[in-house]
């Protein structure tokens, strides 16, 4: 639990040290943080999160190997990618009828999303850098440390789910953040989990520019009626479902 914790820690203290050097670049050469703020929050995200990798890999924190790949799981990589795809609109749904929570981050979202860059930032480097920490590092750690599995793997999913500071993210985090936690437990490696953070980060991305109000909608409103709403999620429960027995079978634990 000691190194878990202190994984944590280094990834707040670079998140912390980044964003206040970028911010102190950015303000002596532009004269000020609201300028261009969009670019200074991508510029900090990408930043952020290749030291993040950097860091965690050369210090061997979040070990690297090419043995997974080697394994050809391609069956497992597609149907990663199908539960990906397939858990977006019940987890949403799910959220509606949840009480709503504060989205303290959602200007920085869109400020994100609307600035060149924003998908290097949100739709590949974070997703990496996350799986990096808490499933390569964090979780690693974790079941070293307890004989239960799945106890490894809720907590790394709860800190997955507080780090991201926002309760309107907290329940969808976690939620995925035990999928994840899964997924890394039966592969031993990160390369599944990647995979569906970044089709997940990039499907939030296309809505965002496609609907850009679409964090005010729900999603009776997207489909034309709750009875839409309704037999959408229905579909992607038939793709949700059988992904992930598909990765139950197909998937090796690893040893």
């Amino acid at each position: 639990m000691k190194k878990a914790i202190e994984y944590l820690v280094f990834f707040i203290a670079i998140q912390v040290i980044v964003t206040y050097c970028v911010m102190g670049v950015w303000y002596l050469v532009a004269g000020s943080l609201t300028q261009h703020e969009g670019a200074l929050l991508v510029t900090t995200s990408i930043l952020f999160g290749i030291i993040t990798i950097a860091l965690f890999m050369w210090r061997r924190w979040a070990p690297v190997s090419g043995d997974y790949i080697k394994s050809r799981p391609w069956t497992v990589l597609f149907w990663t990618f199908m539960a990906a795809l397939g858990i977006i609109l019940p987890s949403i749904w799910l959220q509606e009828k949840m009480p709503e929570l504060p989205n303290f981050l959602d200007d920085s979202f869109k400020g994100l999303v609307n600035t060149p860059g924003g998908y290097l930032a949100l739709g590949i480097i974070a997703p990496l850098s996350e799986e990096v920490v808490f499933r390569g590092a964090i979780l690693r750690s974790l079941l070293e440390k307890f004989s239960k599995p799945w106890t490894a793997i809720a907590i790394s999913a709860l800190l997955f789910a507080l780090i991201h500071l926002n309760p309107a993210q907290m329940p969808h985090a976690f939620v995925v953040g035990l999928l994840l936690g899964w997924m890394y437990w039966r592969t031993g490696s990160i390369i599944p989990g990647v995979l569906f953070h970044v089709i997940n980060n990039t499907v939030s991305y296309i809505m965002m520019r496609l609907y850009p109000q679409v964090e005010d909608m729900s999603l009776a409103d997207l489909f034309g009626s709750e009875a839409g709403a309704l037999k959408a999620v229905g579909f992607s429960l038939l793709i949700l479902l059988p992904s992930l027995y598909q990765l139950y079978l197909r998937m090796k634990r690893a040893r």
